[in-house]
């Protein structure tokens, strides 16, 4: 796979299993880089010493505070670490008010640790159910804000002791994921616990009865905003008597009586705002909530599939006095809440960045559009997280838009949401990376990328990994990938990939990895230090964190393809880190990008020295062989492709059969026989790779790799024809093994390969097969019974003979135009012997290598009695001779050796010869006059 984009949330256990714990150990190895441009400790230092040299133990303590205060609480919390009176300045009470730690598994050790920090903590955000159970170990009782992502597995007893232990609470926030294990009796609890509650947000619990909203009623007189998103069960009624309520939302919620909850809601004095998203409430009820209640502003209704089918039908449904506000996907949202502000100027889409800077007296009108912020992005991210049909006309005429708008909000937690909402509406495929273009060039034409680049300057984490994350998907498209980097986002993401945050990290490499699939833009990748980057992620998170490795291993097998980025790669330590990968990693996504990786490191054997390096680091052979028993096609795919590129170089493909390569390899392709094409070619490939070796040929036959080489290559695919073939043509080289391929069957195979393959080099490949198989070296082989110990197969060697020879000789025929033959016949003109060697020359053949033996073979084959046999080892010698040929001199070097001109004389002069050999062998033979002069110049 080259890409990948990032789309539905992971469940919460798997997050949870690959968050690394927080290190909080005031080691240097801490000090990591978080932001674009370089750690905050040495964004800092830099600046101070361009201005001039100081004495930073001189500097006042509020300077000091200052500083700190610019900095991540990670780096905080290293440069705190330079001496005793700087490590009492970075815990004063003032840099520690927030904590974000969704980044990092809590679990009481760590919570103790920072306990110290902690008295004077407000606002804490965390992520996992592991975190939610450790929280109170923080002794953080003064915390008024928690929010805890991903929490499906909380349970009552974990949420009533955070509620008493935290009775200053006033914003309690716990979703997306559904809350199955909370009843109504844990909500309760926290109505009882938390009297100073303001905001309450929970989702996916089954039930909140009516006791646990009277308990609100009673004990929480100050709760302006109930937000129960995708519940089952709600008292809609006993909602009523909780009469400071001024927002409410249900989105997502079921089973909900729309009747009794649009008479309830009504009654609330003081409520402004409704959430009734994602529901499927009833025109009626919501006519009737706009029209009788009090005080109501704004209705958001986005989604709501019955509601709209009503409005299509009856658009006199609705009906409600002036001034009040309905949100839906069929509404001018944009000017709708442009209109909350009465006659303000301000430009409608840019309202959400704007509206803070009109002077606005009204509190209860911020608090509305602080509110409408929040929950607009929040349904618009459930919305592209469903992936629903019949969306695009609503996300191509103001969705997108929306969500640009909602990335200018000031609200850090609004920002994230709208982020993501662009990573994930995009995409309509996350499994094959398909992310739909009209949607994604909307984003840029309403100017997205500058706007998330700049975002992903952000000093907060959490909003730099989704704008990272939308960069990434948004990315997959060309025409975005170009405008990502012609806006220099290449660099920010290789900034963002050095961070010691492991989500901004890990949605950086995948913004990268997307990027690299460019051939335009990989060398500004390695500009911009990306490849430096990509290896260090991968020795700094070397296990437990399979998202960050696969996307790092992802974006360098990208990288890898192209050769002065290989070399690049390797300087960096590459091959080493991906080599770890390979041996190390469970995760079968690293363990497929490893392997990848090396394969394209390995595909320079031309260029660069990288495959002999893959091949002498320790393990890397024996790693990638076990990887091809891996459960996974993908994974044994990778696998493959890498050894049948290594196979190229000598030493490894020794070191490959030594490993077990070929036993592996054989089963490998018995196994997939009804795999992807893609499986099937790589397995064939590395066996033709490794049957190079005369031993490993041999070895190859006695494993019983004959028969899947045979049933291979009557694969559809045209790919795994030439793979197959070519292992087949190198096995038969063997007498042995030419006997095993008969009786097989894989006569007639070749001879349909031969005759009908739509690639030339298979049939090409397969008539070399068959040659080898009767120019008369077997028939000693055959005489003294099969090769094949305990084998009871009879076979007819001379019928299989005729039938190859026959199919050989129309082969050789379709190169030959009898018009141009006899024109060079006639004349001994170059041209005559050009025109014929163009219209016989199989361009993909010029990359095959033959060795000094068979050479010789086909020099011998000169001297066959069969006419056929001697054309078809003319045709393969100008093959193998032609000027341009990427082996085309070393051939001629080894029968110049081998004294083949002499013999290449007697065929074209041979009075019995076909013509096709006689004016195949001229052609040979002024080859070799070419190389010649060419070597002696």
């Amino acid at each position: 796979m080259s890409r990948r984009v990032r789309r539905r949330v992971a469940q919460s256990k798997d997050k949870e299993k690959a968050a690394p714990s927080l290190p909080y150990s005031e080691a240097a190895e801490q000090c990591e880089i978080l932001r674009p441009g370089g750690s905050g400790v040495e964004a800092v230092a830099k600046a101070v010493a361009k201005a001039a040299a100081v004495d930073w133990t001189a500097l006042p303590d509020d300077t000091v505070v200052q500083i700190f205060s610019r900095l991540n609480y990670r780096d905080r919390s290293c440069l705190a670490s330079t001496c005793h009176s700087w490590r009492v300045l970075g815990s004063s009470s003032c840099l520690w008010a927030s904590l974000d730690l969704r980044a990092h598994r809590l679990n009481v050790d760590t919570a103790a640790a920072l306990a110290g920090r902690c008295a004077h903590l407000r606002r804490l955000r965390f992520e996992g159910s592991a975190s939610a159970s450790a929280l109170i170990s923080l002794q953080a009782r003064g915390l008024r804000e928690i929010a805890g992502d991903y929490c499906r597995d909380i349970t009552d007893a974990t949420l009533s002791v955070i509620a008493a232990r935290h009775e200053a609470l006033e914003y309690l926030q716990i979703g997306p994921d559904p809350c199955v294990r909370i009843t109504s009796d844990a909500v309760r609890h926290v109505a009882m616990c938390c009297a100073r509650l303001r905001r309450l947000r929970l989702s996916g619990i089954r039930e909140v009865n009516g006791d646990a909203i009277n308990a609100f009623a009673r004990h929480c007189p100050q709760l302006a905003e109930i937000a129960f998103f995708d519940c089952g069960v709600i008292d809609e009624a006993a909602l009523e008597r909780v009469v400071s309520l001024r927002f409410l939302s249900v989105a997502g919620s079921r089973n909900l009586k729309w009747t009794t909850a649009s008479l309830s809601w009504s009654n609330l004095p003081n409520l402004v705002g409704v959430d009734v998203s994602r529901t499927d409430v009833s025109a009626s009820a919501v006519s009737r909530l706009l029209s009788i209640s009090k005080n109501l502003k704004v209705l958001c209704a986005l989604n709501c599939v019955a509601l709209e089918e009503e409005r299509s039908q009856s658009p006199n449904a609705f009906i409600y006095p002036k001034g009040r506000l309905l949100i839906s996907e069929t509404t001018d949202i944009f000017r709708g809440i442009a209109s909350l502000f009465g006659k303000s100027v301000m430009k409608e889409h840019t309202f959400f960045a704007e509206w803070r800077n009109l002077q606005i007296d009204d509190k209860n009108l911020s608090d509305t559009m602080n509110w409408l912020e929040w929950i607009i992005s929040h349904s618009l991210l459930r919305i592209a997280q469903s992936s629903q049909h019949g969306m695009d006309e609503f996300w191509l005429r103001q969705g997108a838009v929306l969500l640009l708008s909602l990335v200018k909000s000031s609200q850090e937690d609004v920002q994230e949401k709208a982020a993501t909402g662009l990573a994930t509406f995009v995409v309509t495929d996350d499994e094959n990376a398909t992310v739909e273009p009209a949607r994604a060039e909307a984003v840029m034409r309403n100017g997205g990328i500058p706007l998330l680049l700049e975002l992903a300057k952000s000093c907060q984490e959490g909003v730099q990994s989704e704008a990272a994350k939308a960069i990434a998907n948004l990315s997959v498209n060309s025409k975005v990938a170009k405008a990502v980097a012609d806006e220099g986002g290449i660099r920010i993401l290789a900034d963002l990939a050095r961070s010691s945050n492991r989500l901004v990290a890990e949605e950086a490499a995948g913004g990268l990895w997307n990027l690299s699939v460019g051939e335009e833009h990989k060398a500004t990748i390695a500009d911009a230090g990306g490849v430096k980057a990509l290896v260090n992620l991968i020795f700094k998170w070397k296990s437990g964190v399979d998202g960050v490795l696969e996307r790092a291993a992802g974006a360098l097998a990208n990288l890898a393809a192209d050769d002065k980025c290989s070399v690049e790669i390797a300087m960096a330590g590459g091959v080493h880190a991906l080599v770890v990968l390979a041996k190390s990693c469970n995760s079968e996504g690293v363990q497929e990008q490893a392997a990848r990786a090396l394969a394209n490191l390995a595909a320079h054997g031309d260029s660069n020295s990288n495959n002999a390096a893959v091949g002498q680091e320790a393990g890397a052979l024996e790693a990638l062989v076990q990887l091809t028993y891996s459960q996974n096609e993908g994974v044994r795919q990778e696998a493959a492709g890498a050894l049948w590129n290594l196979s190229f170089d000598d030493r490894n493909r020794e070191a490959i059969a030594l490993a077990g390569g070929v036993e592996a390899l054989v089963d490998l392709a018995h196994a997939c026989a009804n795999a992807s094409h893609g499986l099937q070619e790589r397995a064939a490939g590395a066996l033709w790779g490794l049957s190079v070796s005369e031993a490993n040929s041999i070895a190859i036959g006695r494993e019983g790799g004959v028969a899947p080489l045979i049933a291979l290559a009557r694969s559809e695919a045209e790919d795994v024809h030439e793979t197959a073939a070519g292992a087949l043509w190198n096995l038969a080289f063997n007498s042995g093994n030419a006997l095993r391929i008969i009786e097989e069957g894989g006569v007639p195979t070749l001879v349909h390969l031969c005759s009908s393959s739509g690639s030339k080099m298979a049939r090409f490949m397969a008539a070399l097969a068959l040659a080898y198989m009767f120019d008369g070296r077997m028939d000693e082989v055959a005489l003294v019974g099969s090769s094949l110990e305990g084998s009871s197969k009879s076979v007819n060697l001379d019928g299989a003979r005729r039938m190859a020879l026959k199919h050989i000789e129309t082969f050789v025929l379709t190169f030959s135009d009898p018009q141009v033959l006899s024109n060079a016949a006639a004349s001994s003109a170059p041209a005559a012997l050009a025109q014929v060697a163009d219209a016989a020359r199989i361009q993909e053949a010029g990359h095959l290598r033959c060795s000094a033996s068979e050479i010789g073979r086909y020099v011998t084959m000169l001297r066959n009695p069969s006419s056929v046999l001697r054309a078809c080892a003319a045709f393969a010698l100008l093959q193998f001779t032609l000027p341009g040929g990427r082996h085309a001199t070393h051939h001629s070097g080894l029968l110049q050796k081998a004294g083949a001109a002499r013999v290449l004389r007697g065929a074209a002069a041979a009075a019995t010869a076909p013509i096709e050999a006689k004016i195949f062998a001229r052609i040979v033979l002024r080859n070799l006059e070419h190389h010649q002069l060419e070597a002696s110049t």
